[in-house]
């Protein structure tokens, strides 16, 4: 069993809490506005689910699932989650976020920009690129024939170990990107960003096989 922490608890962060209990982890939330605002989601998942402060999520996470805008990674609690999995789920959006120069032009990519931010932490990429509904939809039994894949990036292997079983663990199977500079490869807008698990007015999704995966992070262009 691993406790996985959570600083963001929205849409992708609580349906990964809800496939984390499902699967016997426990899961500790936390977001901007205070434990007390996640007392009923926190009770809605059950004995294995609290609500906490993001730096006591931080603390207590094995490993950590940072899921807020790209403009609040200033604010993110660096002391504890040092030599911490950190999971990325995190998409760049101007409109929302504000132009980032680095971003804008391209010489970094988000999570280049948090490990920034998080230089002691070990980032990896995931979950970016599937919305919430099909997450959830589209969990799989390890063995199943139509087990979906999901992409990550990191530039710590022993990380990406350790984020490569707990997705396995939640009902999927993940494909190796590379390291964070091509985490550029399953952001918005890439062709495996959305579309291969179906459109979003399908809330079921689609399951999507290694093959197809593969073909649409290698015809991502930048």
């Amino acid at each position: 069993m691993t406790t996985v922490g959570f600083i963001g608890s929205g849409h992708i962060g609580s349906t990964i809490a809800r496939l984390a209990i499902a699967a016997g982890h426990q899961v500790v939330l936390s977001n901007s506005r205070g434990p007390e605002t996640l007392a009923d989601t926190a009770a809605g998942l059950g004995p294995r689910a609290s609500a906490a402060t993001s730096g006591e999520a931080a603390a207590a996470g094995d490993i950590v699932v940072v899921t807020v805008p790209v403009k609040s990674f200033p604010n993110l609690p660096a002391a504890p989650l040092a030599g911490k999995t950190v999971i990325d789920t995190c998409n760049y959006g101007p409109e929302r976020d504000g132009h980032i120069p680095e971003l804008d032009s391209k010489s970094l990519t988000s999570s280049e920009l948090l490990l920034r931010y998080l230089p002691d932490a070990m980032v990896v990429k995931a979950f970016n690129n599937i919305f919430f509904k099909h997450l959830l939809s589209l969990a799989r039994p390890a063995g199943a024939a139509d087990r979906s894949y999901l992409p990550i990036a990191g530039d710590s292997a022993p990380a990406k170990a350790a984020v490569t079983e707990f997705i396995e663990s939640i009902g999927y199977s993940a494909v190796d990107v590379g390291p964070l500079a091509d985490s550029w490869r399953q952001a918005t807008g890439t062709p495996v960003w959305g579309t291969p698990y179906g459109p979003a007015s399908n809330e079921k999704g689609q399951p999507v096989g290694l093959d197809a995966i593969r073909v649409a992070l290698a015809t991502a262009t930048r």
